[in-house]
């Protein structure tokens, strides 16, 4: 490991706000002491604001790059800049996102994706599904398994034991079954084994657990589902939000929102939230 952490920087679809982010964040005085830092991709031939397979194709790139000098030590985080997801797997992707490719590329099957800003932190116990097949894959042992590893994020972070809140699938937690049982048979044994490690309490309303976290109840939150923790993370930490790969061998983060293509090479691209990823990346190390 070199003497002072190498943290990459990826911009994503250079056809994107990626590239000017990242240049803003490099000039801002808030950027982080005590690292260095690695602009990891080719940027050149690509028009703002105007995708191609091409950009796409530099977009990924990346990304294998990027995984591979995490791998090889030559950087020790990476923080990843907003692709677009459509472009990417028209030209092959094979993977729903940033935090599946990741995880395969590091050979890390116990990951998890967690988003963070402002007074929320939530982690979630199915990623990038259709809603309609949540109930049929949502399982306790998933739900442990994620739990834990927010659990180890958290208690990192705050340097004492976190209070997770775990939040009902259905409308009021299930109301004792009567708008579903997925609470009384999946999450609520999850929580029952899960406190034994830790201070877990649910399965809880969806409709108020993230009122109570956002005024200090709780640390954080276990979701069940992609926007169930994506959508009130955003409306309060919409600049400021980043998010995480758990469990992965080294720090992984990205800005909290997408290529904004209408914004690239405008200058109104609100560069915060890459900040704030760059930020916990260095925390992190």
């Amino acid at each position: 490991m070199p003497a002072r952490p190498v943290l990459g920087l990826v911009s994503g679809d250079p056809a994107g706000v990626g590239p000017e982010l990242i240049e803003r964040c490099l000039a801002d005085p808030g950027l982080p002491d005590g690292v260095d830092f690695r602009l990891i991709g080719r940027e050149e031939g690509h028009v703002p604001g105007q995708p191609t397979p091409a950009s796409a194709r530099a977009a990924w790139d990346a990304l294998e790059e990027a995984a591979r000098l995490g791998q090889d030590g030559a950087i020790q985080a990476v923080v990843t800049g907003p692709v677009h997801k459509d472009a990417l797997q028209a030209i092959g992707f094979p993977f729903p996102g940033q935090t599946e490719f990741f995880a395969a590329r590091s050979g890390t099957e116990d990951f998890a994706m967690c988003l963070t800003g402002g007074p929320l932190t939530v982690a979630l116990a199915t990623i990038h599904v259709p809603l309609r097949d949540v109930p049929g894959i949502l399982r306790a042992d998933e739900i442990v398994r994620v739990g834990k590893l927010l659990h180890g994020f958290l208690q990192r972070r705050l340097g004492r034991a976190p209070r997770i809140a775990v939040a009902g699938l259905n409308p009021h937690a299930g109301e004792h079954g009567r708008f579903g049982n997925e609470e009384e048979t999946i999450i609520a044994p999850a929580v029952r084994e899960l406190a034994a490690h830790g201070d877990f309490t649910g399965p809880l309303s969806p409709d108020t657990v993230f009122h109570r976290a956002a005024a200090g109840g709780f640390d954080g939150v276990l979701c069940m589902y992609h926007d169930q923790g994506l959508i009130p993370l955003k409306l309060l930490a919409f600049e400021t939000g980043v998010n995480v790969t758990l469990g992965l061998p080294f720090p992984r983060t990205s800005p909290d929102h997408g290529t904004a293509f209408d914004l690239a090479g405008t200058g109104r691209a609100c560069h915060r939230s890459m900040l704030a990823a760059i930020k916990l990346a260095s925390e992190l190390l």
